[in-house]
């Protein structure tokens, strides 16, 4: 069955409008406007309604990078925004970076609530939950805030460190933090007999390990899923798969999970997206999970 799933209580973010290329977003107090490649049809708002709304601007100077324009003169580099659900809150720092991130991506707010209670319905105390191309840990926080025993992979130093300052933001700790290629990290878990009670992977189109190695989604996702779910708890498990790549639709994430986990129950593959004030829809992905107990 396909979904279509969208944040629906989180007060901290707003989508407000997208068209153009462009997307309109309130992070806590501050309105950002900045680049939205899945944006192709008309905003919904008038120019002079984004112009009146935005704090800041991000300006491209190429296809990778640009620079932000403040339209608000105390607009801070630097800010924190809270997610709670009824299990669980986090705080994150966000920061405007030359990528136009800013540390957090809002659709993944559904796969926290998906993670937090998967591991609040575990009989299993401390389950353990790995979090593979794990980013600035937003994912890795739900599932330490929820009472699991976390490791959090990724190949970029400055983003673990920033992962880090989340966690103490978000009064835990003990997060266990790898920067290792993923892939490379889960040939040797598998070597060692280790297994995890849930599994999370949001992995990019194209990336690079941290001595050199080359990630290809294409190329390498099926490698990757089949030596995941051998780390899976036979008893109690969950696992997430997120891409957000134009040539993936949820069939092909569907595809890949059953053929590397044909005993796979509960299995759930649709579209992530984020529902606009202004009353259009943004997709932002698709995803595939499942666990163990309905």
């Amino acid at each position: 069955m396909i979904q279509l799933l969208n944040p629906t209580h989180w007060k901290d973010y707003e989508l407000i409008d997208c068209g153009d290329f462009e997307k309109l977003e309130r992070f806590g107090n501050l309105v950002l406007s900045r680049p939205e490649p899945q944006a192709v049809w008309k905003k919904v708002l008038s120019p002079e309604e984004w112009k009146k709304r935005a704090h800041i601007t991000f300006r491209g100077r190429s296809a990778t990078s640009g620079d932000w324009v403040r339209h608000q003169k105390n607009a801070p580099d630097r800010w924190n925004v809270n997610y709670q659900n009824d299990e669980i809150s986090i705080n994150l720092r966000l920061a405007l970076t030359s990528f136009k991130h800013v540390g957090v991506f809002p659709e993944q707010a559904v796969n926290w609530d998906y993670i937090s209670s998967s591991i609040k319905s575990f009989k299993t105390p401390s389950p353990k939950v790995l979090n593979l191309f794990a980013y600035t840990g937003a994912a890795s926080l739900a599932a330490k805030a929820a009472g699991a025993d976390t490791t959090h992979v990724d190949s970029i130093r400055q983003v673990v460190t920033w992962a880090a300052e989340n966690q103490e933001l978000s009064n835990l700790k003990d997060v266990r933090w790898v920067v290792e290629d993923a892939l490379k990290f889960v040939k040797r878990e598998l070597k060692r007999g280790k297994k995890y009670n849930g599994i999370i992977l949001d992995p990019p189109a194209y990336g690079h390990g941290p001595n050199g190695e080359k990630w290809k989604l294409e190329d390498h996702i099926q490698e990757m899923m089949q030596d995941v779910v051998q780390l899976l708890d036979p008893e109690e498990h969950f696992l997430i798969l997120n891409t957000y790549s134009l040539g993936f639709s949820s069939v092909i994430v569907e595809n890949l999970i059953k053929t590397s986990f044909p005993q796979v129950k509960n299995l759930e593959c649709g579209e992530l997206f984020l529902q606009a004030t202004s009353g259009i829809k943004l997709p932002l992905g698709v995803f595939g999970k499942f666990r163990s107990n309905a």
